[in-house]
């Protein structure tokens, strides 16, 4: 066989290759070794390692490889052959390499429930031990790629990061809303638990990012649980309950069974009850839409045959913190959920936030500074003259409706604020 008298390794096209062997074995004492900058050759022969050389020009001699003598008995001097394997290792650093992983069920705290959760991001990779690399990850293979190196130890890389994921969200308690906030602190621990992991293969993990992490959509678990959390958020944004949303669902479909023909007379019926208890007080009927608080009484022993109007006995009734949206009973005066103080409206008992100026559910005004009506005790507002619940006249009109001074007969504006009387 001819002897090869240049080895070289000069990569083309846009594939990320880690190591190249070179294809022939025959080489001399006078060969040429032509290594590029970011590569490193590594000499095999008879199973072991018998030269590593950097970046340059050098002749496989004697006297870079002294261990030819002991391994095939060649003297100094001469054209003597051999054989051994060359392999090119690149060490360039790659920031290019996309992982996700799957099917990772974490327990949340904020809906203390399990949720099906995906991850994906990139991370980087630089051989920093090219003997290590090749013996531990490349093995009898000619040409080790990126795609090699990814689908050999996905495995082993998949599990480790959903562990971590996992740990790292039990441990700081943080939820599902605010993964995001969290995924550069959590890169950087995954990072640090990882690089270990490469650093046994020869490897240096550069950099690690997690890009995103949402709800595996993939199953039909995952879809219901996304639907779940998109109709949570719309409730809090519009401010109405789960069940007025299906009070609602309900009346939009007897309207349309009655728009085609379907749901006849009682489907209208239906239809214009749920939407008439809006208003707190339909002729057709009311109360199938009333305030969270304050829902009507279905109960057996019901004394008018069938009146839906019928209002609910005086007993502990659960109510939905302002705060956090969970049930509470109204005889407590704190959410026992988040802590918030409980802030019933006078009329229908609905939780409300203590800046809030009219109840979320029936309009009551909340922060009066009126003090009450003298004929229904609802609350007024600061300098009204007439009543905004029973529509009675409770001031003379001789005060400043807006600072509450007393005013003159003869006085068109208040000497006080200025206010036109």
């Amino acid at each position: 066989m001819a002897i090869i008298d240049l080895v070289r390794w000069s990569p083309q096209g846009t594939k990320t290759i880690y190591a190249w062997r070179f294809p022939e074995t025959n080489l001399s004492t006078y060969t040429q070794l032509v290594v590029q900058e970011s590569q490193e050759a590594v000499l095999f022969s008879k199973g072991q390692v018998v030269g590593k050389f950097g970046p340059g020009k050098h002749t496989l001699n004697t006297e870079n490889l002294p261990i030819l003598r002991s391994l095939f008995g060649i003297p100094f001097g001469g054209k003597n052959p051999f054989t051994a394997e060359v392999w090119f290792v690149n060490k360039i650093q790659t920031f290019s390499i996309d992982w996700a992983v799957s099917k990772m069920p974490i327990h949340d705290p904020d809906y203390n429930t399990q949720l099906p959760l995906v991850a994906g991001g990139r991370y980087g990779l630089k051989v920093n031990d090219a003997e290590k690399f090749l013996i531990k990850s490349v093995g009898t293979k000619t040409e080790f790629t990126q795609d090699d190196l990814t689908n050999q130890f996905f495995g082993e890389f998949s599990t480790k990061t959903k562990s971590q994921i996992a740990q790292y969200v039990i441990k700081h308690h943080v939820g599902f809303k605010y993964l995001s906030a969290y995924l550069d602190e959590l890169s950087e621990y995954l990072k640090g638990v990882l690089n270990p992991f490469w650093g046994n293969l020869g490897l240096e993990l550069l950099q690690f990012n997690i890009t995103t992490i949402d709800i595996d959509k993939s199953t039909e678990e995952g879809r219901k649980v996304a639907e779940a959390i998109a109709t949570q958020a719309s409730m809090s944004i519009t401010g109405h309950t789960w069940q007025q949303e299906q009070m609602f669902n309900t009346a939009n479909n007897a309207v349309d069974g009655f728009g085609n023909g379907n749901g006849g007379l009682i489907g209208g019926l239906m239809a214009m009850n749920m939407m008439g208890g809006m208003g707190g007080g339909g002729a057709v009927g009311s109360g199938m839409m009333n305030p969270q608080f304050n829902q009507p009484n279905f109960g057996g022993n019901n004394q008018q045959g069938g009146n839906f109007n019928q209002e609910p006995q005086q007993q502990v009734k659960m109510v939905y913190c302002s705060n956090c949206a969970k049930k509470f009973p109204s005889t407590t005066r704190f959410c026992p959920h988040c802590g918030d103080e409980y802030n019933p409206c006078p009329k229908c008992g609905t939780d409300n936030d203590k800046n809030a100026k009219r109840c979320v559910s029936c309009g009551t005004p909340l922060q009066s500074g009126g003090g009450n009506c003298l004929h229904c005790n609802a609350p007024m507002m600061a300098g009204a003259t007439f009543c905004g619940n029973c529509g009675k006249q409770v001031s003379s009109g001789d005060s400043c409706s807006r600072c509450g001074t007393t005013l003159p007969p003869s006085v068109k504006f208040c000497p006080k604020c200025g206010n036109k009387r």
